[in-house]
């Protein structure tokens, strides 16, 4: 456990707590204990809440279907998998003989679990800020691979609005001026208005991708670097 605690930065008050995340279902009915259910059951809605406080509060034009796909992306069993072999989780945990001598320590069910326990774990001994230094270290980091180029294409209408707030008596206005093709394969173009005036023109599948290329080009045309 010391070596698991060293690969994961944080030190435990409580030993205990630690041996409850690493304890395995099939090595407490063998040894009469409690498994990590319970902490994998506490640690699952701590991930989640960690993550989608983050995303929430950094993708403020990220509408909630895609908040929701990017947090499944994150907290996937598959994901979970990968952090929890980077840090040797499954090396430390307690598993039964069966369990064991079938490759229950790279299972991914098995691994993905532990890691939830171990988060609850780190919770319940250190906090919440403790907890979200775990997520932080293993999960969060992949937010900039996995969505730099979303964002990148989502903040076009939040920078322009914020120029144009400079001046109060100036205002902002999307117009949708046509909508082509079946309800499957629609085509959407708007235009970005500053009072009466057109600033900005752009299509796209849907029409807030549509305003988001007016407002692209809009910027482009006052000379904004993006």
């Amino acid at each position: 456990m010391t070596e698991l605690e060293k690969n994961i930065n944080y030190s435990f008050n409580d030993k205990r707590l630690l041996k409850s995340a690493l304890t395995h279902t099939s090595y407490a009915n063998e040894n009469r204990t409690n498994s990590n259910e319970r902490l994998e059951f506490l640690g699952d809605s701590i991930l989640s809440f960690i993550v989608s406080s983050h995303i929430y509060k950094h993708f403020k034009n990220m509408p909630e279907g895609e908040l929701t796909r990017l947090r499944s992306s994150l907290v996937c069993e598959a994901a979970l998998c990968v952090f929890s072999r980077e840090i040797n989780l499954g090396e430390n945990l307690l598993l039964g003989k069966g369990e064991d001598k079938n490759g229950g320590r790279n299972r991914d069910s098995i691994l993905a679990d532990a890691f939830e326990s171990l988060l609850a774990a780190i919770y319940l001994d250190g906090g919440l800020d403790a907890a979200k230094d775990f997520v932080n270290r293993f999960v969060l980091r992949e937010l900039n691979s996995t969505t730099k180029m979303a964002t990148s294409a989502k903040d076009y209408k939040t920078i322009l609005q914020e120029i144009i707030q400079r001046n109060p008596e100036e205002v902002i206005s999307y117009v949708l001026t046509k909508e082509t093709g079946p309800d499957h394969d629609k085509l959407f173009e708007v235009e970005v208005h500053l009072n009466s005036n057109v600033i900005g023109k752009g299509e796209g599948k849907s029409k807030k991708a549509a305003e988001e290329a007016a407002a692209k080009q809009a910027l482009s045309l006052m000379g904004e670097k993006i």
